[in-house]
């Protein structure tokens, strides 16, 4: 079964999904792919681990770099996808890569690197807002760009001229 729950942020209202007792998703209103492959959900805001979630997203937004992820993520996608989302989890808070430096660690391409970032079911928790385009340009962004900007800022890693 999967469980939901909506939590108020800064950037408007995030909902969180859960399965077997680990994070599966966690999307920003009207983000692209908001709760793709998620049908039949139960409202249970109880539902492990969704205490923890909710406060490391306390942590973050309060302006604090919250501690490592201590909750099991469970991100559904690609073998590929989840090796790109691992090393987003890499990407320490305040600091950028671009997709070209992920993909030089991954051995692949910008292009397959960008795709599996805009695919990232687990927003914010899985940074995929860290990730800039070569020139340092906030490129792409499936919670909008003016919420990656946003994101940055927090983290005091908004590059030049991403104002």
């Amino acid at each position: 079964m999967i469980s939901t729950m909506r939590v108020a942020s800064p950037l408007g209202p995030l909902t969180l999904a859960a399965r077997d007792g680990a994070l599966i998703g966690l999307w920003l209103e009207n983000q692209k792919n908001f709760a793709a492959g998620i049908d039949h959900a139960v409202e249970a805001p109880e539902a492990a681990p969704f205490s923890q979630a909710v406060g490391w997203l306390q942590a973050y937004f309060s302006g604090q770099a919250p501690a490592s992820v201590d909750f099991p993520l469970k991100p559904a996608g690609t073998v590929f996808q989840r090796r790109v989302w691992h090393a987003l989890l890499d990407i320490p808070w305040g600091e950028t890569r671009t997709y070209g430096a992920l993909a030089r660690q991954l051995g692949s391409s910008a292009r397959a690197v960008g795709a599996a970032v805009g695919c990232n079911p687990i927003s914010i928790i899985i940074p995929c807002h860290r990730v800039v385009g070569a020139d340092g340009s906030l490129t792409g962004y499936a919670g909008g760009l003016e919420n990656k900007r946003k994101l940055l800022a927090l983290e005091g890693a908004l590059p030049p001229g991403g104002e």
